[in-house]
């Protein structure tokens, strides 16, 4: 029976499951059309089973984590057929996938299982649940996209297993062990490939790991609180993202700068809806080291970091808020973080239990949500034969956080999805309304109020 060792990252992803914040990655792709579910599962036998390894082997631990062969994995055992309830409409899949939420996947298995959902209006959907140790969100959104086909289109391709090289884990664990007594000791570069001269950067500027070391905790919100295992998901409309770039021009922002701008307003809406205080708090921002360029390896795993991105909340004028957040975004665009951030999450796999469980805290106290934001392809695909109408997905909260924003974007449109604690956000349609009304009207900011400098 083959085994291979779990990589230190994968494992600190394993080891943060709570019941109150499991770490699962959720995805959701809906179809106008009936989809063929024979099909799909010939598909997913194919293209993701015979190619990617971990969803046919489960965690064993054994002085270490490993993953191992199952040797009767029966894929029938993690495709289940799911009617919705009438109407069958948009809110009644919202229901259902928040209803998955918190149910935790079994570790006796591959940690895994997609939901074949028919009576989606005159369609069908499917949701997807993976754990993030098997792979992060950017990875499952190439893995899913893989399933679909576009003409002219050339398929995924699939790496062969590269391990990392042996400096990796004694740098990683190095890192870590001196990490909080001193933060400068970052004293070897990681052998990234295509991210060397980033790495470099990362020795050369020791400010970034300690300005990720020494950030405050976010202030108290109505946005933070005691976590229950009750969540919800919500998602848009998909929209027309050719308004967003236009007004990206007239004003010098991206159109990721427009989105985060949008939701900055909207929560600020919200903290002053429920009478909280209102103060600049930081996104997580997860962001992807894997070149999209280079072909998935078969081992999949999580290639990402985090950085700590400030909203603009106590900015209250629409058009200043959207300067602002256009010169945050471009002075984290050319920070170290994300690479220092990954070094440190490495160190903390390989650290027992408790000091893992205390660094997790101490991280996610530093932000207040995770934000995502996954590029889709750019022109329409099919799947089994049917046109993909839309797609959204979500990367874990850890800690006590209770707030997760993603953004995809696909043929031409851009989804925002929430996923929220229903405790302490128990109105999660109101505030994606807010989200979606500062989008419309930051669509009208002048041309020339945000400049794109620093």
């Amino acid at each position: 029976m083959s085994r291979t060792r779990m990589a230190a990252a994968d494992a600190a992803w394993l080891r943060m499951d709570r019941p109150t914040n499991l770490m699962v990655v959720t995805s959701v792709m809906w179809f106008d059309d009936p989809l063929d579910w024979e099909a799909v599962h010939a598909l997913i036998a194919a293209r993701v089973i015979a190619r990617f390894p971990r969803f046919s082997q489960r965690v064993v631990e054994d002085h270490g984590l490993f993953w191992e062969d199952v040797e009767d994995f029966d894929l029938a055992n993690h495709l289940h057929a799911v009617r919705l309830p009438a109407p069958g409409d948009h809110e009644a899949l919202e229901t259902f996938t928040s209803s998955l939420i918190s149910v935790p996947l079994p570790h006796d298995r591959p940690l895994w299982d997609l939901y074949l959902v028919d009576r989606y209006g005159d369609g069908s959907a499917m949701v997807f649940r993976m754990h993030h140790a098997i792979a992060d969100g950017v990875a499952l959104a190439r893995l899913l996209l893989s399933l679909t086909e576009t003409p002219g289109a050339e398929e995924v391709a699939v790496a062969a297993p590269t391990p990392a090289p042996a400096s990796w884990a004694a740098t990683g664990v190095r890192a870590g062990l001196d990490l909080v007594q001193h933060p400068g000791r970052l004293a070897h570069v990681l052998d990234l490939g295509h991210l060397v001269d980033l790495a470099h950067t990362v020795v050369a500027d020791a400010a970034a790991l300690a300005k990720l070391a020494l950030l405050p905790a976010d202030p108290p919100t109505a946005l933070r609180g005691e976590l229950g295992t009750a969540k919800r998901v919500v998602w848009s409309a998909p929209i027309p993202l050719a308004p967003i770039r236009t007004s990206g021009h007239e004003t010098g922002s991206t159109v990721n700068d427009i989105l985060l701008a949008a939701v900055a307003g909207a929560l600020r809406t919200h903290l002053v809806r429920h009478r909280s205080e209102v103060h600049d708090i930081r996104a997580i921002v997860p962001l992807n080291l894997r070149s999209p360029a280079l072909p998935l390896p078969a081992e999949l795993g999580n290639m990402f970091g985090l950085v700590y991105l400030p909203l603009p909340l106590t900015t209250a004028a629409r058009e200043d808020r959207l300067a602002e957040m256009t010169r945050r975004t471009t002075a984290v665009k050319h920070s170290a973080e994300a690479v220092v951030s990954y070094a440190v999450l490495e160190a903390v796999g390989r650290a027992p239990g408790p000091v893992e469980d205390l660094a997790i805290d101490v991280f996610a106290a530093k932000g207040t949500g995770v934000m995502t934001n996954v590029p889709g392809p750019r022109e329409p695909v099919t799947l089994a034969g049917r046109p993909l109408a839309g797609t959204i997905g979500w990367g874990p909260t850890s800690g006590d956080l209770a707030l997760g924003v993603a953004l995809f974007s696909y043929a031409g449109t851009a989804t925002i999805g929430l996923c929220v604690d229903s405790g302490i956000v128990p109105d999660p349609r109101q505030l994606l309304g807010d989200v979606v009304e500062e989008l419309e009207a930051l669509l009208r900011v002048p041309a020339g109020s945000a400049p794109a400098g620093p």
